[in-house]
């Protein structure tokens, strides 16, 4: 299936259901949406497939802060293009790393392992912090946010 990614400039919260797949609390995806890039990949039908928000953290460091891929879509190599995509773009825009922050589910660790990202460190505490209520993600209760990161 052919699939084409555009940034989209106006109207971001018009993805906020597909973007709360990946962050399930609003006011968390609000923190960064604004000052992130978001990127949408959609097939030919125009469907929505996958999205991803990206930011500037300073210093040539660039963050995934939130990347979803619809349920009809996943498991079909879209992450794993959306991710190539990203890395290009952050890397003609002049960043020398990528790093995304996650919890430490296995299937997520081993998503980004298999795009080359390797575990950098750890923000304790974190989704028991920041976040209304429990996160249970592949019955692993979220506590600490790890990061992982490449050079790109």
């Amino acid at each position: 299936m052919r699939a084409e990614i555009t940034e989209i400039m106006i109207g971001k919260r018009d993805y906020m259901p597909l973007l709360l797949m990946a962050d399930e609390q609003e006011d968390m995806v609000e923190k960064y949406i604004d000052r992130g890039r978001l990127f949408v990949m959609t097939d030919s039908r125009h469907a929505v497939m996958a999205v991803c928000v990206v930011t500037d953290e300073d210093d040539g460091l660039a963050e995934i802060k939130n990347i979803a891929v619809d349920v009809p879509y996943r498991g079909l190599g879209y992450g794993h293009k959306m991710v190539k995509f990203v890395e290009t773009i952050c890397r003609a825009d002049g960043f020398a790393m990528l790093q995304v922050g996650t919890g430490e589910t296995p299937s997520t660790v081993a998503f980004y392992r298999s795009c080359g990202f390797g575990i950098s460190h750890r923000v304790s505490g974190f989704f028991t912090a920041n976040y209304d209520h429990p996160i249970v993600e592949e019955g692993v209760l979220l506590c600490d946010m790890i990061y992982l990161r490449k050079q790109i």
